[in-house]
């Protein structure tokens, strides 16, 4: 009876050590509910805009888009396909404030192939070096020869039994 008192114990400190440990853990990013998106606002040819200011700071803003530009602090800004990104299915469009052409995904991942950061390599890279450590197995009999060095080694016995010697 003691034995399950104390075990009941330690499970419910082992439970109130995991409820701590789920509070702690960091939220996940969520755009700003002014510059979110509803269905109406998306057929409307609308998009969050992050804009980043010169001092580092960001705001978020919902702007239509009209002839694949934005017009943030009246002046027009690119918002073609190419500039598009998608968080949790909205698009967003990320501007720093002193460039009239927005963030890049598909420029940057060439301009980052170019000069040689790019993560791609070295994935490629180390893929090759652990299968060049890796030593090769060695080869194991297959499932039929085993069965005909058993069958030989049990007709030489039976063989052996019968003729008494």
């Amino acid at each position: 009876m003691v034995e399950i008192k104390e075990e009941l114990r330690e499970i419910k400190e082992l439970l109130k050590d995991e409820k701590e440990v789920k509070k702690r853990s960091p939220k996940s990013f969520r755009i700003p509910f002014k510059a979110k998106l509803n269905s109406m606002d998306k057929n409307r040819n609308m998009i969050s805009v992050m804009k980043i200011n010169e001092n580092g700071y960001v705001d978020f803003v919902k702007l239509p888009i009209s002839e694949q530009t934005v017009i943030v602090d009246g002046i027009p800004r690119l918002a073609s396909a190419g500039y598009v990104l998608h968080y949790k299915k909205e698009p967003i469009l990320i501007l720093p404030n002193w460039s009239v052409e927005p963030f890049s995904p598909l420029e940057h991942y060439g301009e980052t192939l170019s000069n040689g950061s790019n993560t791609k390599g070295y994935k490629l890279l180390m893929n090759r070096m652990q299968s060049s450590i890796m030593e090769k197995k060695p080869m194991m009999m297959g499932g039929m020869v085993k069965w005909i060095v058993g069958i030989g080694l049990a007709v030489i016995i039976g063989y052996a039994l019968i003729s008494g010697g």
